[in-house]
């Protein structure tokens, strides 16, 4: 499918190789469609007994440095970071396929997503999401609900989205820019990586101002020298694809890094540990939940923590 603000029949079974994407047609009210997901799709929980038909080439009880390692290497090799089980998508049978272009680290390519749709009798619709700022994350739900021919429903979800993000940028606005703290928000941690795309402007609409990350772009391998010399007020990590109990066992890793005890965020205890699965990583409606995090942990006072959003925890030195 090129022509995204094109009417089609309302999909009827939804194969999606995205979390994002997952929860987005699952917002749509859309769950009884999805017949296949990606083998990393946890969000909703109601999505536990759907057919996974993805798995991953990296070791997930590796450690952050061994996974990177692993990652250089089949991208080096030029070999697939994914699988994708040609013959549980025939029986599948979709007529839409959810896919992204964003990142061959973090999903199923389109190549391989074209490879195997050749193995289908009927091919489906293929949509390919590739946001790169909270806009385009907007326009990606919009995308979904006007391939499955729910618009209705996808304007009125991202009308609430886009609510929930003014108001916290409307009690920013009272935030005097010597108030604003330095943040540096890591996706990974060995080796560092500063988020990049959505994640600078979210800083920035929760009263903050972002040190390496650059609004729109990727996100970019730092040396630990980096973070010294920067020295944030504010450290949120949030690594990419770990819930917070996951990430909680390379803390020790950041922690014995040289600097860290001098850190300014360290000495005023403002260092998070954040569930970088669920916030910050997945371009899907949860982004506003992760603004809505940020926000707090920045500006307590200022900001509320929504009951539905699970807080951070604090890095211990």
């Amino acid at each position: 499918m090129t022509d995204r603000d094109a009417v089609f029949p309302k999909a009827n079974r939804i194969v999606s190789l995205v979390p994002s994407a997952t929860e987005m047609v699952c917002l749509l009210g859309l769950r009884d469609r999805l017949v296949g997901i990606s083998h990393e799709c946890d969000f909703p929980a109601e999505v536990a007994s759907v057919s996974r038909v993805t798995r991953s080439a990296i070791g997930s009880d590796s450690s952050s440095h061994e996974i990177d390692s692993q990652l250089q290497q089949q991208v080096e090799a030029q070999q697939s970071l994914y699988g994708l089980d040609h013959s549980q998508l025939v029986k599948l049978e979709p007529d839409l396929i959810l896919s992204q272009s964003i990142c061959e680290v973090c999903a199923v390519s389109p190549a391989d997503v074209t490879q195997a749709i050749s193995h289908l009798q009927q091919p489906p619709r293929v949509l390919n999401l590739s946001p790169t700022t909270l806009a385009e994350t907007m326009d990606g739900i919009m995308h979904v609900a006007t391939a499955t021919n729910f618009i209705d429903r996808g304007r009125k979800v991202v009308a609430q989205l886009h609510e929930r993000v003014n108001q916290v940028a409307h009690r920013s606005r009272s935030i005097a820019t010597g108030s604003r703290p330095r943040v540096l928000l890591l996706e990974w941690i060995d080796p560092p990586y500063s988020a990049g795309h959505w994640n600078p402007e979210l800083i920035s609409l929760a009263g903050g101002i972002e040190l390496v990350g650059i609004a729109g772009q990727h996100s970019q391998r730092i040396e630990w020298e980096r973070v010294i010399a920067e020295d944030p007020d504010v450290l949120i990590v949030a690594c990419c694809g770990f819930d917070i109990d996951r990430a909680a066992r390379e803390m020790p890793m950041l922690t014995a890094n040289h600097g860290w005890q001098n850190l300014r965020c360290v000495q005023t205890q403002r260092a998070y540990l954040v569930d970088g699965s669920a916030y910050f990583n997945r371009p899907g409606p949860r982004l506003v939940d992760s603004l809505e995090l940020l926000a707090h942990l920045l500006h307590p006072d200022v900001h509320p923590l929504p009951s539905h959003v699970n807080s951070a925890r604090l890095i211990a030195s």
